[in-house]
């Protein structure tokens, strides 16, 4: 099972249970940061010349020996550097990874894109393209769920005298429209009388709990009304327990191609899963509070087809309700640091701009 950063797997220990010293720990952090940067295979040369650890090249050459029993690095051929492996791509996250700040443009550029957006699909929208942007990986991106939000109005529409639209409107700016059809008709008066009657019942309610209260509405309308109501109801909890909320968007997919090394043979069967919306739903939607954030490395992934890459996740929300996840697929190659801070701060600023609103 995958933990998050704020959990620690193996803490610091070999599969035999040796625990590694900080000098270890310090190399293997130096192999993950120049692997990222520079898609080659690390030595211990390289290491020396460019990073202080204090010791020298032969020292390294036996911790990396020692990282390597462990099952933290690998040797992708003879005499080639060291890569890591996500065990110790694991303990690098876990154990190592501080998260790098965003810096004051990135922050200003996060809040005045979302800022501009007009309705939910236009945060939805820049929110991925964002978060693509600037991690370069492939982001992810859930809709508010409907059973996490609240009524924030009902209205009725009358289309003519046998047909209302029907529209629901929630706290995080869902729009569901549906046709009511009357076969013998309804007025201009009674339609009055049910929209007020609906939004006194509903609005403020968590959409979890509005089925209730529309049954509860059916027992104190006026009995003229009744059959009215029923039909309003019978559409309205349609609307409610229909799991249309289930979106998922994405962008960025061409950043998997960026490079030739970070797959495990082909990235079509990669690109083929991320097309599945049942997919992308469970990359996302393991996360259930704003204040948590997951990292699922290679053979953590539960879909065969993912088990190459790494998902960073996280819930977005007010407070530490969540009303949907979002966050990024990519290589285990990956500036997990920069990842990590960019998903925490676009999903800051969209829980911000939603509760807003």
């Amino acid at each position: 099972m995958a933990l998050s950063v704020l959990e620690c797997q193996q803490c610091g220990r070999g599969g035999d249970g040796v625990t590694l010293d900080e000098r270890k720990l310090a190399v293997l952090r130096a192999i993950v940061q120049d692997y990222v940067n520079t898609e080659e295979p690390v030595g211990s040369k390289s290491l020396a010349e460019r990073h202080q650890l204090g010791v020298s090249p032969a020292t390294i050459r036996n911790d990396m020996a020692v990282l390597e029993e462990e099952g933290y690095i690998a040797q992708p051929h003879t005499s080639a550097g060291r890569i890591p492996t996500d065990k110790g791509y694991r303990l690098f996250v876990d154990r190592l990874a501080g998260i790098k700040p965003l810096s004051a443009a990135e922050r200003r550029a996060i809040q005045t894109l979302l800022n501009g957006a007009i309705d939910l699909d236009d945060v939805v929208t820049r929110t991925v393209r964002l978060l693509a942007q600037l991690t370069r990986q492939v982001a992810v991106v859930q809709y508010p769920s409907l059973t996490r939000s609240a009524v924030r109005h009902v209205e009725l529409v009358q289309l003519n005298v046998n047909r209302l639209l029907l529209v629901l409107i929630t706290d995080t700016g869902r729009v569901d429209q549906r046709t009511v059809e009357f076969p013998s008709g309804i007025s201009d008066d009674d339609v009055n009388v049910l929209r007020s009657a609906v939004n006194n019942a509903l609005v403020g309610q968590r959409l979890s709990d509005a089925p209730t209260r529309v049954e509860e509405l059916l027992d104190t309308i006026a009995p003229a009304l009744r059959p009215a109501l029923t039909t309003v109801a019978s559409v309205l909890l349609e609307t409610l327990v229909e799991r249309r909320e289930e979106r998922v968007v994405l962008a960025g997919t061409a950043n998997l191609t960026r490079s030739t090394v970070d797959f495990r043979g082909s990235v079509f069967p990669i690109l083929e899963a991320l097309e599945e919306q049942v997919v992308l739903l469970k990359l996302v939607g393991e996360v259930d509070s704003p204040s948590m954030l997951r990292v699922r490395i290679g053979d953590e992934n539960q879909v065969e087809e993912l088990r190459g890459i790494s998902v960073v996740t996280t819930a977005y929300g007010a407070g530490d309700t969540a009303l949907a996840g979002l966050g990024v697929v990519g290589p285990t190659r990956m500036d997990y640091p920069g990842t990590i801070s960019a998903v925490r701060a676009v999903a800051r600023y969209v829980g911000e701009i939603l509760a807003g609103n």
